[in-house]
């Protein structure tokens, strides 16, 4: 069960994350040519936010389908509804030869893409929490769950990778002309993987002994109201941290100090290969001293690191920069590993599909939707990263009152 939530939740996350990179480096050039470079950018940040706002809408519909037919089927569906949009997104001519449907097709295929994540990890934590507790390790919750985080900075790390080795091997003309487009395509070869994985395994035990309810996700809305809102307060803060130096620092470095984009995603997979190592620490952690207490020190680091890091990637120095977008990335794993038991625990079997899928996707809406068009904005209008570090620095402090209002769960048996 953790291979499979790992592999599928990877390979959903480089599909998802591809596109992000890409809205940084590429989109603005191919899809956007006839805008002022600087609107460019903010419109293929738009496209890029597109996503996040189907999100909610994936997360109702495949939430509601795993509470009521079974947590397997839809990972299965999910899986296969992203990967197939990110394939399409591939075969997108430019605008240069089909005009404004170029920009149209790519927004399709990012809301199409929006769908199938939005059910992706509700689907995703809630098998692999549930397997864990009726396996007896109920005490290791949150160690086998952060396989489901570790998929994001996985899927980022090869997302990134390819894109980097493309924009390496190729001059630029040909990166931007059709080198960007190879990792789209060939991203159907994942994916036919992580279908062979996840077809294979068991559904939860508990879903199979639980009574279902007749309209979960209105059970939901009813039951589980304040967890919901919890949910949001705790995700916000650890997507705006996250997007604004994986997405939005890219386009910072290219269009304001005018490095090569491969810097900036140097150190986006130096961030993700530390993630690698963080994300199950924290998490383990959480499991011995609680979800809450190791949260808030992933939150307060975020929030001091967002004032630190501009003044030094504002130096331009190339190992610096990487180094400083590292650290910061590195630190949103310390809040994200324990974040997959601490959703989860909050919600009752019958609707912990729903809850879990509904929560952390209307939270993306409010923080990684926006958080690299937030950040671009804040720039335009201040001429300074200042307010971009206020704007994560606010968002961590509202982490913290989420977590301080949420009750610890990490020594709660969850089979209810």
């Amino acid at each position: 069960m953790v291979l499979s939530a790992f592999v599928g939740t990877s390979i959903e996350w480089y599909d998802f994350f591809l596109f992000g990179s890409a809205a940084a480096l590429v989109f603005p050039m191919v899809f956007f040519p006839e805008s002022d470079p600087q609107t460019a950018i903010l419109l293929s940040f738009m496209t890029y936010g597109v996503a996040f706002l189907a999100r909610p809408l994936g997360g109702v519909i495949f939430g509601r389908m795993g509470d009521a037919i079974g947590r397997k089927t839809v990972l299965v569906v999910t899986l296969s509804i992203t990967g197939g949009g990110t394939f399409l997104i591939g075969c997108i001519p430019s605008y240069d030869a089909i005009g404004v449907w170029a920009p149209l097709l790519l927004v399709l295929m990012r809301l199409v893409q929006g769908l199938g994540i939005g059910g992706e990890w509700g689907g995703a934590v809630t098998l692999s929490a549930e397997h864990a507790e009726a396996g007896g390790r109920g005490d290791a919750r949150g160690l086998l769950t952060s396989a489901v985080q570790l998929g994001v900075p996985v899927g980022n790390l090869f997302a990134v990778g390819a894109l980097a080795v493309m924009s390496a091997t190729l001059p630029e003309e040909q990166f931007v002309s059709w080198g960007w487009r190879i990792p789209f395509i060939a991203s159907a070869l994942l994916v036919v993987l992580g279908l062979w994985i996840r077809v294979a395994v068991d559904e939860s035990p508990l879903f199979a002994e639980q009574d279902q309810v007749e309209a979960p996700f209105r059970e939901m809305l009813r039951t589980h109201w304040r967890q919901i809102l919890l949910t949001i307060g705790l995700r916000v803060a650890s997507d705006v941290s996250y997007y604004v130096f994986a997405v939005f620092a890219l386009s910072y470095l290219v269009s304001t100090l005018e490095m090569n984009s491969s810097v900036g995603l140097y150190g986006v997979i130096a961030g993700s290969v530390a993630q690698l190592l963080i994300i199950p620490m924290s998490a383990a952690l959480s499991d011995h001293y609680g979800r809450r207490p190791v949260y808030v020190v992933g939150a307060v680091s975020v929030g001091v690191w967002a004032f630190v890091a501009w003044p030094l990637i504002n130096t331009a120095n190339p190992a610096l920069v990487i180094t400083t977008i590292a650290i910061g990335i590195a630190a949103q794993g310390i809040m994200f590993g324990p974040l997959a038991a601490f959703v989860a625990e909050m919600f009752s079997t019958k609707v912990r599909n729903s809850g879990s899928s509904f929560g952390f996707q209307i939270a993306g809406v409010f923080g990684g939707a926006i958080a690299p068009f937030t950040a671009q904005l804040l720039l335009t209008s201040f001429g300074s990263t200042s307010a971009v570090s206020i704007y994560v620095a606010l968002m961590a402090a509202l982490a913290v009152v989420s977590a301080y209002l949420a009750r610890e769960t990490h020594k709660n048996a969850i089979g209810d």
